[in-house]
């Protein structure tokens, strides 16, 4: 069952999502390159963000969610990426007909089960010099995905929920530097926790919920397609979150651990 994806969801939470993004790229110090590449592009924001860093590059965004896309093409009136659709776990990078300077992979990974066999036939098709930066979640463990999965494990259809939450998960930091190391590449590596403070002005009752509703909940709204069915999960499942993720006098805090690799090419 393939997921579908809400982008209007998903950027209301678009200053907290795109952060790693910036952090990321920072480190990649490419100065003109010819094809930069977007896998797991999105709604397209952070794409065009590249091609405004680099507006004599070619820039292609790649992307499995066709309303994902539909929402990228939206903020692309003329033209300036290319919006591919394709399942990168089994798309050819060669199909681009030419070497990326730039490849760029931001909060996808984690969805890709075979994600660390894949990494290293996308350095081998960097052009000499080229840079790969991915970034993912590493935050799997954490109560928020913890209890959406023993809340799922209490319903009517666990086996089907417990199984569409399987995914491939995230590497450890050391994971992605040896690997990227052994590559060929010059690899800087690194983990952030970040402290994301959700609704501070107390106008959301479930405001983590509102964040997870966007990603790793969107397999159960996929499957509960039942009203009565999916409603007896959220409520279930929010319940357990405001008990995990109190509010506090600030608002309600949200630790959230990102995983980070920019490695370049030996030229």
């Amino acid at each position: 069952m393939s997921t579908r994806w809400d982008p209007n969801q998903y950027a209301k939470f678009a200053d907290e999502r795109s952060r790693p993004f910036y952090e990321l790229t920072a480190r990649v110090r490419a100065e003109a390159p010819h094809l930069v590449v977007d896998l797991g592009c999105g709604n397209g924001p952070l794409t065009l963000a590249l091609a405004q860093r680099w507006p004599d590059a070619r820039v292609v965004g790649v992307d499995s969610s066709q309303q994902m896309l539909d929402a990228a093409h939206a903020l692309d009136p003329d033209g300036r990426v290319e919006w591919i659709r394709a399942d990168l776990a089994v798309w050819d990078i060669d199909e681009l007909g030419a070497r990326p300077d730039v490849i760029v992979t931001n909060a996808v990974l984690q969805w890709i089960p075979n994600h660390l066999k894949l990494l290293p036939t996308w350095v081998d098709a960097l052009a000499p010099g080229g840079w790969l930066a991915l970034q993912v979640p590493g935050n799997f463990s954490a109560p928020s995905h913890r209890l959406m999965r023993e809340v799922a494990a209490r319903q009517p259809r666990a086996g089907e929920l417990l199984a569409a939450l399987e995914r491939g998960g995230s590497a450890e930091p050391a994971t992605y530097l040896q690997l990227l190391t052994r590559a060929s590449c010059v690899v800087d590596a690194w983990e952030t926790t970040y402290l994301h403070l959700l609704d501070p002005a107390g106008e959301q009752s479930d405001p983590v919920l509102e964040w997870v509703r966007s990603t790793g909940l969107r397999p159960v709204i996929d499957l509960l397609t039942d009203a009565a069915e999916r409603a007896a999960f959220v409520d279930a499942y929010a319940a357990e979150l405001r008990q995990a993720y109190p509010r506090t006098s600030a608002g309600v805090i949200l630790p959230f651990r990102r995983i980070f690799s920019v490695c370049q090419r030996f030229a």
